[in-house]
């Protein structure tokens, strides 16, 4: 069953979801890294979304599938994949090249990058 309150996938070839549907049941893995991801950054369901259907998105589901392949459950390897992610910071080479303001945390960064563009697109 759908949660009708997560936002659903444009991007069901590529991103997130599908590079995730090679590894696990890309629904689920959606549900799960969707509202990990928001809850984690502190960004909107919308902009993690977006940030998902990217092809940012598409490089977090590579390591997922990563953590998958160590043998972790699809919830620990998308909350392992979170926390390295998490880990990294925004270099002002990466500042300079996008905007998004050094020394954030990738993944906030990322996603508020990828609704910005997101916004821009419509």
């Amino acid at each position: 069953m759908t949660n009708t309150n997560i936002p659903q996938t444009r991007n069901r070839e590529w991103g997130f979801f599908g590079t995730m549907s090679h590894h696990a049941d890309p629904e689920r893995a959606w549900d799960i890294a969707l509202a990990f991801i928001a809850g984690t950054t502190g960004c909107s369901p919308d902009a993690t979304r977006a940030f998902l259907d990217s092809r940012h998105g598409r490089h977090f589901a590579d390591e997922v599938s990563n953590r998958l392949a160590e043998g972790k459950a699809l919830a620990s390897a998308i909350n392992a994949a979170t926390a390295t992610w998490m880990g990294w910071r925004i270099s002002a080479r990466t500042a300079h090249e996008t905007g998004i303001p050094r020394g954030l945390p990738y993944l906030t960064g990322y996603v508020l990058h990828a609704e910005i563009e997101a916004d821009t697109a419509e």
